[in-house]
């Protein structure tokens, strides 16, 4: 069998990788070089230096903070609503009661929609409460903003993790749950002490997606808000998106910049969070 995987290896895999190079590894190495060039095509870049960094940090306007702060307590929020809130549906849907697969479709239903149809969508749906309400727009205040797309971040991620969490309850065996249950332990704890430990590895990849698709969202923000008020609502993707395209050429390379180290916050983020949740699942 290890002669017969040995042998056809490269056969399967190349295929993937070449297309994994192509696809991602070049355009990554080419971005990382165009980022200390200004450029209006990649065939006519002139080398910079640092000067493209510098503007990032030397910007008066200082979106490009402002965005990183925006998006970093947006994404701290969505980590733990989303996830507190999937793992809740999933203890209720793996429950023996009727209708739980008719409930678990619907609830994943949100993440099929594009994020863009999603946007514009919980735009109309909120615009309508806050008209009603205090006669303004989701436009009109950033604290709207921000909570509009934390409920839209919600709605269509939820779901996804239930249906993770709801993997991970299930394969907790029932001989510790009903050995806890003789002991006399409570439902809380139980759960605590129980469940919630043999469902680490669900919950560091839930939380990993969590994380990663909250600090990239683009669209469900362009749609939604577009950064309005201002630049108050205005997440790191659609900064870099408005800076490349939006600022002129001089810009480019800026905004090529801006997605370098973007890319380096989230991996260092994302590694700090999958090895802080790994050991938990190491030491239970």
């Amino acid at each position: 069998m290890k002669n017969n995987l040995k042998k056809y290896f490269p056969i399967f895999v190349l295929p993937t990788l070449i297309a994994f190079i192509i696809a991602f590894v070049a355009p990554f190495i080419m971005g990382l070089g165009l980022s200390f060039t200004k450029f209006v095509t990649v065939t006519d870049a002139h080398f910079v230096g640092l000067s493209n960094y510098i503007k990032i940090f030397t910007d008066p306007n200082h979106d490009f903070a402002n965005a990183f702060v925006f998006t970093a307590i947006f994404t701290l929020v969505s980590v733990i609503t989303v996830n507190v809130f999937a793992f809740a549906l999933a203890l209720l849907l793996t429950r023996k009661m009727k209708g739980t697969n008719f409930f678990r479709s619907v609830f994943f239903l949100p993440n099929l929609i594009g994020g863009i149809v999603l946007g514009y969508i919980w735009q109309l749906l909120i615009n309508g409460v806050l008209d009603k309400l205090v006669g303004s727009d989701i436009t009109m205040s950033s604290t709207y903003g921000f909570w509009g797309l934390v409920i839209l971040n919600n709605w269509q991620l939820i779901g996804y993790m239930m249906v993770i969490y709801i993997a991970g309850i299930q394969n907790v065996p029932t001989d510790l749950l009903e050995a806890a249950q003789i002991d006399g332990a409570s439902p809380a704890k139980t759960l605590f002490k129980v469940t919630i430990p043999m469902v680490m590895p669900s919950i560091t990849i839930c939380m990993f997606l969590t994380l990663t698709n909250s600090f990239k969202m683009f669209d469900q923000n362009l749609a939604l808000t577009a950064g309005a008020p201002g630049k108050t609502t205005q997440m790191l993707a659609l900064d870099i998106y408005k800076t490349f395209f939006g600022r002129g050429v001089a810009w480019q390379g800026v905004g090529q910049a801006k997605a370098v180290i973007f890319f380096i916050v989230v991996a260092i983020i994302s590694f700090i969070q999958l090895r802080a949740t790994n050991k938990k699942e190491v030491e239970h």
